[in-house]
């Protein structure tokens, strides 16, 4: 009986001492394993026995990213105006012996110094740039929070600013401005459109204008190209009528033809000089109407106009 209870007791130890060094570490974790107070091995994922009573496991990390909510703070910009800005903080752990000696708490000291480090980065901007530089604030916190925590094993990747709430009275200061700047923009577009319109009226009537001196100055082209040709076509006309004329007397009976029609138009013409006006003063050889007849004739055969043939 006593032997029994002593194997039973014995088993209970040694299922207690198992249960003591056997270790098995979940995936995407690394525990710090000691040997009598020293550091002696990170294990990762999986089944691990340990040497009882004199290994054991100091520290547990979470590979994984971890993020972190930064409480909001009031941060004071360059132009003096205290605003409020919390953020998120996401790290990773790289190596988890550095993580376990290099700091107590990397988690607060990281957290701290975020809070500090964008303090400063609030205070280098104005108010009104604080919304619009939220990439580059984050950036700078990241890299200063990375060149901090790099010693400690933990890499900083990525900080984002959520909020940032300026007091009721700039924010109303800052809705009247941008109200202000619309009204100013709309202005500005509407002058803009005016302008244009303008500008667009004026080279309208200018192209008009060209256009219809253009036009003019085809129809003058036009006309004295017109008047040229008529010009050309009386002068060719007559000079084809003179040759006719010199081809008719030349032909047998065209002399006296011509006589005829010489001394036709002599009494027309004396007919209309008499009816012309109330005073007529007639020549000394009225009567001589066939020495007219033979001086036009001379003229038209191209004889000397004192030469009577």
């Amino acid at each position: 009986m006593d032997t029994m209870i002593a194997a039973v007791v014995v088993v209970f130890l040694v299922l207690i001492v198992i249960a003591r060094t056997a270790i098995v570490v979940p995936q995407q974790s690394a525990y710090i394993v000691e040997y009598l107070g020293k550091y002696r091995k990170t294990i990762q994922a999986g089944f691990h026995i340990l040497v009882p009573f004199v290994e054991k496991v100091a520290y547990k990390h979470s590979l994984k990213e971890r993020a972190f909510d930064i409480a909001e703070q009031v941060c004071i910009t360059r132009d003096n105006v205290q605003v409020g800005v919390d953020g998120v903080l996401y790290l990773k752990v790289l190596d988890p012996q550095r993580a376990s000696y290099g700091i107590s708490d990397f988690n607060f000291a990281i957290t701290q110094l975020s809070q500090t480090t964008l303090r400063s980065e609030i205070g280098k901007i104005d108010l009104d740039r604080t919304f619009e530089e939220r990439a580059t604030i984050n950036q700078q916190v990241v890299q200063e929070l990375d060149k901090a925590s790099d010693p400690w094993g933990v890499k900083v990747l990525r900080y984002e600013i959520k909020n940032i709430n300026p007091p009721r009275d700039v924010l109303s200061a800052m809705e009247k401005q941008m109200r202000a700047e619309r009204e100013k923009r709309a202005t500005i577009l509407t002058s803009e459109g005016e302008r244009d319109a303008q500008i667009n009226r004026a080279e309208g009537e200018k192209q008009r204008v060209i256009k219809e001196s253009e036009a003019n100055q085809q129809q003058q082209i036009n006309e004295a190209q017109g008047e040229a040709a008529a010009i050309l076509a009386v002068a060719t006309a007559t000079a084809e009528g003179l040759r006719q004329v010199a081809s008719a007397l030349s032909t047998p009976g065209g002399d006296q033809a011509m006589r005829l029609r010489v001394a036709e138009q002599y009494v027309n013409e004396f007919g209309k000089l008499a009816k012309a006006g109330n005073t007529l003063v007639l020549p000394a050889n009225l009567s001589d109407v066939g020495g007219m007849i033979a001086l036009a004739t001379n003229i038209v055969k191209g004889g000397p106009a004192g030469e009577v043939r």
